[in-house]
């Protein structure tokens, strides 16, 4: 199975699709980053693809891993994404819902004492 690499400037959508792509075909695939940003497109995509696949009833699961790899003769940190197909029954979320929880509601607003009273 290839590796899928994100970069900072790689488009979450791209990154979806390819994610979706491949559990379609193999069941899994494997997401690889190097930095914050990259990282960051990577998390987005995982979700995107989780919407992508929605509609055909697959959900899916992410597991995030520390991995050393060799680039340019220098090791470096990566964090890769294992994202496996999940039995729908399994998950007990709502497919393309957004399951993020409520924001909390703004602390209330504090009040001057009023001179003279």
């Amino acid at each position: 199975m290839a590796i899928l690499k994100v970069s900072a400037r790689s488009k979450p959508t791209a990154v979806a699709g390819a994610i979706a792509g491949t559990i379609r075909q193999e069941g899994r695939a494997e997401v690889q980053a190097i930095g914050p940003e990259a990282v960051n497109q990577a998390v987005k995509a995982v979700a995107v693809a989780r919407t992508y696949l929605a509609p055909e009833s697959i959900d899916i699961v992410c597991i995030p891993i520390f991995v050393d790899v060799i680039i340019e003769e220098e090791e470096r940190t990566a964090i890769k994404f294992l994202v496996e197909k999940l039995p729908l029954e399994s998950s007990g979320l709502p497919l393309g819902v957004d399951v993020r929880p409520p924001r909390p509601a703004a602390p209330p607003a504090e009040t001057s004492p009023i001179a003279g009273s």
